[in-house]
């Protein structure tokens, strides 16, 4: 059995997750998220889905982002 590096626990039915360089063993989707997801820098949430991304700055959503000072994201196209 394997040890999950986030709570610890030993598990037989651990898996790896590995995000660039990093490598990580985990007993469940949780404690992947916990370990791994990227965190919005204005609200501190662990970001699930797409995100936002500015000047390699990560956001939760085009609000936080807004918040944050980048007054130019917005969260849907135009539409012409």
């Amino acid at each position: 059995m394997a040890t999950c590096d986030t709570c610890g626990n030993d598990y037989d039915k651990t898996f790896t997750v590995t995000r660039d360089s990093v490598t990580g063993t985990y007993d469940s989707f949780e404690c992947a998220v916990n370990a791994m997801a990227p965190v919005c820098a204005h609200c501190d949430c662990r970001i699930l889905g797409h995100g936002v991304e500015v000047d390699s700055t990560i956001y939760c959503c085009a609000h936080c982002a807004r918040a944050a000072g980048r007054p130019e994201v917005v969260d849907r196209a135009e539409h012409r």
